[in-house]
């Protein structure tokens, strides 16, 4: 079969004319797809994405087990169908920002040549009646030499903020054209890109970002964090690894009473020590609860603690059981104090309750109701031994009295703190970049908006005995009353500029 083969009633081939009817096709596709009408429909139904993003819980919010556990089967499975349960990670949330990106390309292609023509080639002889019939026009008469008034009216022009073209002529008139502001035709673009930025970097967090707790007590080490992820109808706990090894040195909770509860509403403020080790070295930091820690691309924020209650540090009192001076010891958690004659004692574990046994995990200690620290006392030569130092409310009661190396130990007191914090690590590689889209979106909105495009027309019209006429008109993009205001101006400046010449 002939690849040329003639439509009937044409002279076109009809592969010729299948390929204009594909290209014309095409062209009209893409004409849709940049359409401000389209943009506008992806806009709304992502800002209704992201309202279902508010509504429904999240699965990286903390408490989003007990809001899955509160749902009935059919809400399980109708929000895991449509990835509301993480929204902004979902496909179709990441289709919807890919179509809006394209919407916004090709609506900036479509336009940029127009307006480039626009402002590159401006109109600088225009006729009288457009002129006359601009809400912004005036006319001046004056008397002199054509070059002279001309002249003037172009300084007069430039000192009021425009720059002035040359005199050009057209049908015995003389024009003068004018314009400031011309860059703010090509703002869109700016904003354009403001837009598209926000969007990348939202995709980098989305596609490369991470975030997990990283659950660690004083002395424990870790690059392993936690995360909740959602599969159908049940919520899992997701393991990730981190290019370096975290070490919490220390941690303190600042409570407003002393006497109460490890309890968030009698607690200040956590504070935790820790050091992070890498290929670079051991780096220290620190995070309270409205001071995160920066580190390599990962936000390091006070999340949690465990309301186990220990103490941060102890003060024990050693008294030798055959008589003698007491002794003060200050010993921090984990840590160790040496007795006059060399021994040492190690702050091995502190209870809030304490009873004769293990700790029972489930029970609620954080209110201290019979609180002792368990003690290893390390002589120099012997045998290492346990020793149990209770407060002063226990009494002189007979384990008290118990001597261990020679010494009766009593807790004189204690600072209260948690089992261990909870830091939420976040790994967000597309905020610098959002929040430089921001900032090009803001400052290219004030752009747009704060100023505007100003054009003035100045038609010379020659008269018979040296009389002149001169129309002025001009035309702005938005601001009109703004605008009206510096008209009236520039034409006063005109007006009086002339008078010296006539």
């Amino acid at each position: 079969m002939s690849a040329n083969l003639i439509a009937p009633d044409t002279d076109v081939p009809i592969s010729v004319g299948y390929a204009r009817w594909a290209a014309r096709l095409f062209s009209d596709v893409l004409h849709i797809a940049g359409s401000t009408r389209v943009g506008v429909a992806l806009l709304t139904i992502l800002g209704a994405a992201c309202l279902g993003g508010m509504l429904v819980m999240q699965q990286n919010v903390d408490g989003f087990a007990n809001y899955f556990a509160t749902l009935t089967p059919a809400q399980k499975h109708l929000y895991a169908t449509l990835g509301l349960f993480d929204v902004y990670h979902s496909w179709w949330f990441n289709s919807l920002l890919a179509a809006l990106s394209f919407n916004i390309v090709l609506a900036t292609i479509d336009r940029v040549p127009k307006v480039w023509r626009y402002v590159s080639k401006p109109t600088l002889t225009v006729p009288l009646r457009w002129m006359r019939d601009q809400p912004h026009s005036g006319s001046i008469s004056v008397t002199g030499d054509t070059a002279t008034i001309v002249e003037r009216i172009v300084e007069t022009i430039r000192l009021e903020g425009y720059r002035p073209s040359k005199a050009s002529e057209k049908n015995g008139l003389t024009y003068v054209f004018a314009e400031s502001g011309v860059w703010n035709r090509l703002m869109f673009v700016a904003v354009h890109v403001g837009l598209l930025t926000i969007f990348a970097g939202g995709f980098m967090t989305a596609r490369f970002g991470s975030t997990g707790d990283l659950p660690l007590a004083p002395g424990q080490s870790s690059n392993l964090i936690y995360d909740t992820a959602f599969r159908l109808d049940q919520v899992q706990r997701v393991t990730k690894q981190l290019p370096f090894e975290v070490t919490v040195t220390d941690i303190q909770q600042k409570l407003i009473r002393e006497d109460g509860s490890l309890s968030p509403a009698n607690t200040i403020d956590w504070m935790t020590w820790f050091t992070i080790k890498d290929e670079t070295g051991e780096h220290p930091a620190f995070v309270q609860m409205n001071r995160p820690f920066d580190y390599r691309g990962y936000r390091f924020f006070q999340s949690s603690f465990m309301p186990i209650g220990r103490a941060r540090k102890i003060v024990v009192v050693a008294t030798p059981a055959n008589g003698g001076e007491p002794h003060s010891l200050t010993i921090e958690r984990n840590g160790v104090a040496i007795l006059p004659e060399g021994s040492k004692v190690v702050f091995k574990e502190f209870r809030a309750n304490y009873s004769v046994g293990l700790d029972d995990p489930e029970e609620d200690t954080s209110t201290y109701e019979n609180p002792a620290a368990v003690l290893e006392v390390v002589p120099r030569n012997g045998v290492v031994q346990q020793a149990v130092a209770f407060g002063p409310q226990v009494g002189d009661i007979p384990i008290t009295r118990k001597a261990v190396n020679g010494y009766t130990f009593k807790m004189a007191s204690f600072e209260k703190v948690g089992d261990s914090h909870v830091l939420s690590v976040q790994h967000d590689p597309g905020a610098s970049v959002v929040y430089a889209g921001f900032a090009l979106l803001s400052l290219t909105l004030f752009g747009t908006f704060a100023f505007s495009h100003r054009r003035v027309w100045a038609a010379l019209e020659s008269g018979p005995d040296g009389n002149h006429v001169i129309l002025l008109a001009g035309s702005t993009n938005r601001s009109q009353n703004g605008f009206n205001e510096r008209f009236e101006r520039l034409e006063k400046a005109v007006a009086e500029s002339l008078k010296k010449i006539s």
